[in-house]
Order: C-alpha cells, then structure tokens, then sequence
C-alpha cells in the first residue's frame, strides 16, 4: 500500500486543518511517507511558512538535512512508540516537533508532523542555548534572536489541543486512503468481470512479451498449424497449449498433455500409440494410446527434446501422414490430432550434435512461442502475486491477505529461477505460514529470497569496483574510490548523510566536506545522472 501524498496535501480538510494550526500556534505541517521521506517541497516559490522560525532554518543551505536528520531519528523509534501521536526532540535543543502515525490494517503507512514548538516552561538560558546553536550552525546572530523570541510557547494543554488535531489530521489520510483503496478493488473486480488486456484464456501478464504473445495466438486461434512452445520449467508452456486448443476450433474435443521425459522409450511408444493383446509382457488386453484418445483434438507433447531418435521418427510419420503402428500391429490407424510441443531445451544445438532430428524440428515448428522468464517480465511479477494470493485464500476459506511493502520489494528482487511455477508455490506457502494475520510480513518468506536480498544488499555496499582506476598514482586511485563509494552511498541511502556518515565509518561533517569537495550535492548528482 501506497499513499498518494500529492493528493492527500490537497485535501481540504487537511488544508484547512494547517491553516487553523498555522493561525493558532505558528506551527507548520508537513507529511512523511512510509521511507521517511519528506513530501513537501519547501523550496517552492509559492510555499508560505506559518513559522518565521521554520522559514529561516529552511533558508539555510543545511536547513532541509536538519530536518531530514530529525525525521531519520522519529522513524528509528516511531515503531517502537506506542502512541499514535507523541512529541520529539528537534536538531535544535529546546525546539521540539509533534508527530502523528499513519497507520492502515496495522501497517505504517507514514507520519504528519508539526513543527516547530517551544514548551511553556523553557528558561531564558535555554532559549540562548537554541540562538547560540543557530549561530554556530551559521545563522547570524540577528536572525537567530528575531526567529527564536517569535516562536510560540505551547503549555501543555495547548500541546493537547495540537495532538487532538494531528490525530484528526492522520485519521483523515488514513481514511481516504482506505476509501481510494476500495475503489481500486471495485475497479479492480469489475474489470475483472468483463475480462481485460491483461489476461488471455489462464494466461495473466501486462508487459510487452507477454502482450506479444497475446498477439500471437489471437492471429493463429483458427490456425490448423503445429506450434513448438519454447522457455524455461515453470513458464507456463502448458497454459499457453492449453489457450491454444480452448481458442481454436478443436475447443469442444478433447486435450491431452503427456510429458516425454517421463517414460522410458518403450513405455512412451505405448502410451502415444497404444498396443495390442499380448505385444509384450503385462499386455493382457488392447490399449488406446494418446494419439487416438485425442482424435479431433489437440494433444500436447511437453519435453520433447527428451525422446529418442527412434520416437522421432515415429512422431514424424504421424505428424506428416497421420498414421501411427500401435506396438504389436500390423495394420497402422489414422488419426487428426493438432499437437502442440513443448521444450526447455535448445534443438538447434542438440540438432548440431545429431541429437534431435532436423526435419522433426522443422515439421513441428511451423509456428514458435517463445515464452519469457519471469525475471524477464519482472512488471507481471505483482499481478501474478495478487491472482495467486486471491486463489489461494479463496480455496483455503480464510480472507483475502494483503503483502506488506517489505515483502513485496524483497519478492521484486528475487531472480525467481523456478519461474511462475516457484512463485505460486511461495504465495501458497506465504499463505499457510501467515495463519490468522491479514498480513504477509517478510520475516516468513523462503530463506533463499532473505539469503539473496542479503548477499545483494551486500553487492550494493561497494563490494563491486568496477569502473574504479586501478592506474596511476595511489593518492588518485584512493580519490576515485572514495568519489565512487560516496556516490554510490548517497543514491542508496536516498541522500541521508547521517545514515551514510555512520556505514562508512566517519563523522556526519567530514561527509559533509567530501560531499562539496567531490560536487556530489543532491541536485547535481541527480542532473549528472538525467533524473
């Protein structure tokens, strides 16, 4: 769940509610998403401040890290505050902030802040140690005492008042939220009902490959022609056969799906082509094979690139002729059957090593569907997840769970070598693990996906140097080091110096210098790489 923090700031009863506490105690609002992000853009020519105190600090060149660096510290507590709405401590001593949780089905969603207080009691020695520290940060020492004596002095029943309002204020996004959510999944159910772009037959996906092979079998549904279904175990090569016969004329008879690799030459010949009495061993009566049992229909030979050379040819002859030798007979029957095959495995290349024969290849793809990865379609990845986990919920009789966003990010960056296959195996696993939670938290995923958001998060620390010059003089190598390490810091820790300042080991304003020294300010490193 994401919050439209754009919409929210215009709504009007929230604007109406920081105009009355804007007049009232010269406070400003603003919000903060689910990352700790700062939604509001104080350098906007037409931002109007209710705090002269506030519209100083945010003149200063540091003003916006000041206050990143007080939000840090509230979402490094705010999940262990058991309060909805509590007051903080600011960058400036004495100058205290208020914050209320954003919390729908019991996950933080975000916080509204209110900002900057002074508390009744404050002595006139503490206000001097607030002027004394806005100086030292390099405000000058006028506008330190005219931004500190405008401040209000909130008592505590005013600091009453304000967390009754900030309560209403968080409610409110809550709530909206919530409404916007519903009609989303009405939308959502409706589109469901008339069918969308998004699905054909039992395939689901949005993105360009998958809407390219929507295309495809759309032009071959009144298609006679033998289709090869290429890509990897757990693609879906038997949905897509499946969507084949049930949208093409052979719909009403009957598909059958026999996997190659599962029978050793021998038994495969009877099971596509059945036997007679007493053919062999065990042969006690006359058998039908596939082949037959699928006339006028559409039989679907997954693993293909498993059979023999000897199968080959046979499977030729019935595709060619349409005529098959049950083991045993002598006199060959005729069938019509569409097939549709199957394979995870290059036969260009088992063509080359002698392996698969040529003109098998050839007669059976005429036309070819090559199925993507799923990390390869990496968009489909949440539609997938949300089918799976209504399916699965539905036939589990338990109401339908909802992913938490760390759950979702973390299946997001997982490669998925088991394809759709090993996702809907997860989402039934995630679904019994969860019990009675409405839910999925990241702690119960398979620990394969925890291990590999480790080992990236790892990579993502700089244990990769590529692009870093190992030529030259050490001084200049070091330099380029530590360019491309504060670099690279600053975009993932999304520009928080403090966080940063402490994984690389060294002092918040020693980051501070480097980060001038090296022109990797927020503004230009974001122009250097186009955002």
């Amino acid at each position: 769940m994401i919050i439209d923090w754009k919409t929210i700031k215009e709504l009007h009863v929230n604007k109406k509610m920081e105009q009355i506490v804007g007049q009232w105690f010269d406070l400003d609002f603003f919000y903060v998403d689910e990352q700790g992000r700062i939604q509001n853009d104080f350098k906007a020519k037409d931002y109007t401040f209710f705090s002269h105190f506030f519209k100083v600090q945010m003149g200063h060149n540091y003003g916006q890290e000041w206050l990143e660096q007080d939000v840090e510290k509230i979402f490094e507590n705010i999940r262990n505050e058991g309060e909805m709405v509590f007051e903080y401590k600011t960058f400036f001593p004495h100058v205290h902030g208020m914050v209320a949780k954003v919390v729908v089905d019991g996950e933080l969603l975000g916080a509204v802040c209110a900002y900057p207080f002074l508390k009744n009691d404050v002595t006139e020695k503490e206000l001097g140690e607030v002027v004394k520290h806005m100086v030292e940060c390099g405000l000058s020492e006028v506008e330190a005492k005219a931004s500190v004596s405008k401040m209000r002095k909130l008592f505590p029943r005013e600091r009453g008042y304000m967390k009754e309002m900030l309560d209403i204020v968080s409610d409110e996004v809550g709530t909206f939220h919530e409404e916007i959510s519903k009609r989303e999944a009405r939308i959502h159910e409706l589109s469901h009902e008339v069918g969308n772009k998004y699905r054909y037959h039992n395939l689901i996906g949005k993105s360009k490959r998958m809407q390219q092979i929507y295309h495809l079998l759309q032009k071959i549904n009144s298609s006679e022609a033998t289709i090869l279904i290429q890509g990897e175990n757990g693609t879906g090569k038997e949905l897509v056969a499946k969507a084949i016969h049930y949208n093409s004329p052979r719909k009403e008879a009957v598909f059958l799906a026999v996997n190659c690799s599962a029978f050793n030459d021998n038994l495969l010949d009877s099971e596509l082509f059945g036997h007679v009495k007493g053919s062999f061993t065990g042969a006690i009566k006359d058998k039908k094979g596939f082949f037959e049992v699928a006339n006028g229909g559409t039989l679907f030979l997954d693993e293909i690139g498993d059979t023999s050379l000897t199968m080959q040819v046979k499977l030729l002859r019935v595709l060619q002729e349409g005529t098959f030798l049950p083991v045993g007979a002598t006199t060959p029957k005729k069938v019509n059957v569409r097939v549709v095959a199957a394979t995870n495995k290059n036969l260009k290349e088992m063509i080359a090593k002698g392996e698969f024969r040529e003109d098998l290849y050839y007669r059976i793809n005429v036309i070819n569907v090559q199925l993507p990865s799923l990390r390869e379609r990496v968009e489909d990845i949440p539609i997938l997840m949300d089918f799976f986990l209504e399916k699965r919920c539905a036939e589990s009789g338990v109401p339908l769970k909802q992913f938490a966003k760390k759950t979702m990010e973390k299946m997001l960056d997982y490669p998925w070598p088991g394809n759709v296959r090993e996702l809907e195996n997860e989402i039934e696993r995630l679904v019994v693990l969860s019990g009675d939670d409405k839910m999925i938290t990241p702690d119960i995923l398979n620990q394969r996906m925890i291990e590999h958001g480790e080992t990236g998060a790892a990579r993502e620390h700089g244990h990769g140097l590529k692009g870093v010059n190992t030529n030259g003089s050490l001084k200049d190598a070091l330099e380029e080091l530590e360019i491309h390490m504060i670099r690279e810091g600053l975009k993932r820790c999304g520009f928080n110096k403090s966080r940063l300042a402490k994984e690389l080991g060294i002092s918040r304003a020693g980051l501070i210098m480097k980060v001038e020294k090296y022109g990797l300010d927020k503004r230009l490193l974001k122009r250097a790489v186009g955002e």
